[in-house]
């Protein structure tokens, strides 16, 4: 009975691995095919792989500019999103504050508005400060709707760490702010890192303001940039899934070279001490 129970766990775990990568593995597959047999047929693979679609997606738009700008606002957004949550979770969460709860509920609140609600109020701040077509008009919206979600994470995470370690750091005569550098930071750097992730990969697939705001084809996000490929009686969808495939690939990496800290992050901040 253990036997065929372990047989049918592998067997539901291959399937479940299936269903989750089949959209990747489809488009790859996509890649690879002659424009023809992509509209021609639903064949898995073709006996005519090239590589085409690839050079295509390089050459007919300027993909790496896409992911360069992708990276620095994403990069940015990451690294002040966390400064600043970091600083709000420690004061909401460990200091002496009247009205913490008020405090992440508003957060919590300010989380919930649809990105279109706020669209025309950030697209007027950012024309009247003269940003568009910049990295500093993405960032900042970019800001304004990562830093809920890293407030909370961050939040969860300080909770977790025992009150004595502080007051230990207190009668040693650390202030507010070398407790939190010393002692909280480092003991909460996996949550931070979780954080950070989740914070890039949200910015990194961010679609709407990017496309409202940055409208120069040099200023352009991948999201966006992918999403003008298409031309006005045709959608090179060869090209699409080529690019697709090649601003994918570093994410893949990234999240493959961190995924033991991405792991420890997301269980650290689950366990009750």
């Amino acid at each position: 009975m253990e036997k065929k129970a372990g047989i049918g766990f592998y067997i539901f775990l291959v399937l479940f691995i299936f269903l989750v990568m089949f959209p990747f593995l489809w488009v790859f597959l996509t890649s690879v095919k002659p424009p023809n047999e992509i509209f021609g047929n639903f064949n898995w693979f073709t006996p005519n792989m090239n590589f085409d679609s690839y050079v295509s997606a390089i050459t007919t738009r300027p993909l790496f500019q896409y992911m360069l700008n992708s990276f620095v606002v994403s990069g940015a957004t990451t690294i002040l999103s966390l400064a600043f949550a970091s600083f709000t979770a420690y004061a909401v969460t460990r200091l002496p504050i009247k009205g913490k709860g008020l405090i992440l509920g508003l957060v919590l609140a300010s989380s919930m508005f649809p990105q279109i609600a706020i669209l025309s109020p950030i697209f007027n701040f950012v024309t009247d400060a003269g940003l568009r077509n910049s990295y500093l008009g993405l960032i900042i919206p970019y800001i304004t709707i990562s830093l809920p979600l890293a407030i909370w994470i961050l939040a969860t995470f300080f909770q977790k760490i025992p009150i004595e370690l502080e007051e230990s750091a207190k009668l040693d005569g650390a202030t507010p702010f070398q407790t939190f550098r010393k002692i909280i930071l480092p003991l909460a750097a996996p949550g931070v890192f979780t954080t950070g992730i989740l914070v890039f990969i949200a910015a990194w697939n961010e679609y709407l303001f990017a496309l409202a705001i940055n409208t120069d084809d040099s200023w352009r996000t991948i999201p966006v940039g992918i999403s003008f490929y298409q031309s006005e009686y045709t959608v090179p969808w060869g090209d699409i899934t080529a690019a697709t495939v090649i601003v994918t690939i570093p994410i893949v990496i990234l999240v493959l070279i961190f995924q033991r800290r991405i792991v420890a992050g997301l269980t650290s901040g689950s366990v009750k001490e």
